[in-house]
Order: C-alpha cells, then sequence, then structure tokens
C-alpha cells in the first residue's frame, strides 16, 4: 500500500482528493490536513509515502511545506496539487524538491497514476507547463521574493526591516532591484506582475 498525506486548506476538495483516492486498492490515505503546519506534523507522526499538497494555504504554503519535508530523515515524496497553472510556480516546486506538478480539473485517475510513478521514485509533472516552464527564468532571488511578498502583504518598510530583520535601506535595495528586474512601475506593480508568473 501506498501511504498518502493530503494538505489541502478547502474542505470540500480535502474531503473530495481522500474519497476518490481510497477507491484504489493500492491507495490509503493516511492523513488529511487543512494547512503546510498541520501537515508538516502529521507526516512527522506519520510517515507517508507520499504528500499531496496545494500551493497555496494559510500559514504555511505547499512550497514552503515541500522545502521542510526533504529535511526529514524519511522524506516522503510530494505532489503540488494546485489551480495554477504558472511555470513560475512549477520551478519553484522543482526546486524545493517536489517530484510531481499536477493542475486540480485533471482526471482523478490520472492523480492515482502520478502517485504510483512518484511513490516508485519517478516524477510526474503536467506536461502543458513542463516545456513553458523554462521559457521565462525567475530574475528574483529568494530575498527580493521574500521582501515583496511582505509589501505585497502591505507592509510597510520598516515593518518588512523588522520582520526579516534587516535594515530599512537593504529592504529599499531589495525593492529597487525587483522593480528593476521586472520593469515595473513600483512594487505594487512588480508585486502583481510576479504573482501573474507564479514568482511570488
Amino acid at each position: 500500500m501506498i501511504r498518502i498525506l493530503i494538505a489541502e486548506d478547502q474542505a470540500m476538495v480535502l474531503g473530495a482528493l481522500s474519497a476518490l483516492l481510497e477507491i484504489e486498492s493500492d491507495l490509503e490515505v493516511i492523513g488529511q490536513a487543512r494547512n503546510g503546519s498541520e501537515a508538516l506534523t502529521l507526516a512527522h507522526k506519520h510517515h507517508p509515502d507520499v504528500v499531496v499538497t496545494d500551493i497555496e494555504m494559510p500559514g504555511m504554503t505547499g512550497l514552503d511545506l515541500a522545502a521542510a519535508l526533504r529535511e526529514q530523515e524519511r522524506a516522503p515524496r510530494v505532489i503540488i496539487l494546485t489551480t495554477f497553472a504558472r511555470p513560475g510556480y512549477l520551478r519553484r516546486a522543482l526546486d524545493v524538491g517536489a517530484s510531481g506538478y499536477l493542475l486540480k480539473d485533471a482526471p482523478s485517475a490520472q492523480l492515482a497514476d502520478a502517485i504510483r510513478r512518484v511513490a516508485a521514485g519517478g516524477r510526474a509533472i503536467d506536461p502543458s507547463l513542463a516545456a513553458e516552464a523554462w521559457t521565462e527564468p525567475d530574475p528574483l532571488t529568494d530575498r527580493e521574493r521574500q521582501v515583496l511578498r511582505l509589501a505585497d502583504e502591505g507592509l510597510s518598510g520598516g515593518e518588512i526591516a523588522r520582520r526579516l530583520k534587516l535594515s530599512e535601506g537593504t529592504v529599499r535595495n531589495y525593492l529597487s532591484e525587483s522593480i528593476g528586474k521586472l520593469g515595473a512601475k513600483n512594487r505594487v506593480e512588480a508585486a502583481r506582475m510576479a504573482r501573474q508568473k507564479g514568482w511570488l
């Protein structure tokens, strides 16, 4: 049996995914989490073979979860299941160690097959995104992305500096770099552009 943990913040989707996967004779859903932090705790406790996670969740994103799981001694394989058909997200998912990236509108049989492939040590990437992911590289550094994300949440330069333990001047520099790299007029436009590409 392949033991699966699902992380999804929408209760109806979480229930539906569990029910669909339980139909498969070789798959067992051993845990359900409503956010990344809860999923991390359950993964430590139950040691699943595969974690299927959404990207956008409160507190800890699916990408943060994948990165944290990679540090575990018995690290499970991770499949990102999302509505975001953005090449930037796929690249970031692969960078943090995800083995699969599928869209939620894919047939349930495709998810089950992807879980089997990933559990066996392979990869399962949505083919429509795979080629596109390498056409436009992400220009932002991790720190620039972090600062821009906090700015997008409405934090001031001073608040961002305190949160990240940086000087306000350094925060301004990161924002300026981000705006310049994206060819944006200001940080609001830079954040919008980066989010549309899946870089934020």
